[in-house]
C-alpha cells in the first residue's frame, strides 16, 4: 500500500472518529454517525479535500442546514489544513435501519423507543410495534404516528402505564 493510500485511510479515520462527535441536534447523546447519515467520505490528499455525503432521516428536517454546519465546524477543528464540504444526498434514501447498535441505545436511553428493524416493505404494523424504553414491554399502542418532530410518533404503555416517543422506522 503507498503512501498516498495509507493517508487517505488514516484521514478518513480521523474523519469519521470527529464525526462520532457530532450529536444530532435533537437527541443530543446520538452522533450522525450513529444516526446513520454519512454515508460516504472523501479524501482528496493532492486537493486537501474532505467530501462527506450526509443523507437526512426526512427531506423536510429542519436541521439539515444545522447538521451541516456542525460537521464542517468539527472537520475543520481537527483537520484545518483541508478544505471540508458537507453535501446534502437526497438521492439516497435514509433508512432506520442505518441506526448502528450504539445509536439505538442511545435512543433507548434518551426514552425514546429505537425504531424496529425491518426487511423489505415497510408498513403500519412495523409502525404501531414499539417496545415500552422505560420497562420494555410490548403491551404498548401507538396514539398518534405523529409526534412533536417528524421523526417521531407517540405510543403508549399498558404495564408501566406511561406515554413515550418512538423514533419512527423508515
Amino acid at each position: 500500500m503507498n503512501n498516498l493510500v495509507k493517508n487517505k485511510i488514516g484521514t478518513e479515520k480521523i474523519v469519521r472518529e470527529a464525526l462520532e462527535q457530532v450529536m444530532d441536534p435533537e437527541i443530543r447523546m446520538l452522533s450522525v454517525i450513529d444516526l446513520g447519515i454519512i454515508p460516504e467520505i472523501v479524501v482528496d490528499e493532492d486537493n486537501a479535500l474532505i467530501t462527506i455525503s450526509m443523507t437526512p432521516t426526512f427531506s423536510g428536517c429542519p436541521a439539515i442546514h444545522i447538521m451541516q454546519d456542525m460537521i464542517k465546524t468539527k472537520v475543520r477543528e481537527t483537520l484545518p489544513d483541508y478544505i471540508v464540504e458537507v453535501k446534502v444526498d437526497f438521492e439516497r434514501q435514509w433508512s432506520s435501519n442505518l441506526i448502528t447498535e450504539k445509536g439505538r441505545a442511545a435512543l433507548k436511553d434518551f426514552e425514546l423507543a429505537p425504531p424496529k428493524k425491518y426487511e423489505g416493505e415497510l408498513d403500519l404494523e412495523t409502525l404501531k410495534d414499539a417496545a415500552c424504553p422505560r420497562c420494555g414491554s410490548h403491551n404498548t399502542t401507538m396514539q398518534s404516528p405523529f409526534g412533536p418532530t417528524l421523526c417521531r410518533s407517540i405510543h403508549y404503555c399498558y404495564d408501566c402505564r406511561q406515554s413515550f416517543q418512538q423514533f419512527k422506522p423508515l
